[in-house]
């Protein structure tokens, strides 16, 4: 009985120290965002090409949400089906919102 309780607390203690955890790819996805959005704050505030500051914006975008979406299908992946259909019903609206107004812009 030592034994089992010994284990558990290891491998929890553990997975704190995971190299990838989520609380470190949020941060970094965070920093890397910040820079693409600053980097086309600045590009913006000199007058260069607004093609070029959409593309900056929306592959700042497009990283964040695929950070997210994957984050999520861990969530829905072992719960009924109902969820999964919200899951992909929301992740096409979020495409749809990104890709729409650049194609008409």
């Amino acid at each position: 009985m030592a034994n089992s309780s010994k284990s558990s607390k290891s491998s929890s203690s553990s997975s704190k120290h995971n190299v990838w955890g989520l609380n470190k790819i949020s941060f970094w996805t965070i920093v890397a965002v910040t820079i693409l959005y600053a980097v086309a704050l600045i590009l913006s505030a000199c007058g260069v090409s607004l093609s070029i500051v959409a593309i900056l914006q929306g592959v700042a975008t497009a990283v964040m949400i695929v950070i997210v979406a994957i984050l999520a299908w861990r969530y829905v992946r072992p719960k009924p089906t109902i969820w999964k259909v919200l899951y992909f019903v929301c992740l096409l609206i979020v495409i749809a919102g990104i890709i729409v107004p650049l194609i008409k812009g």
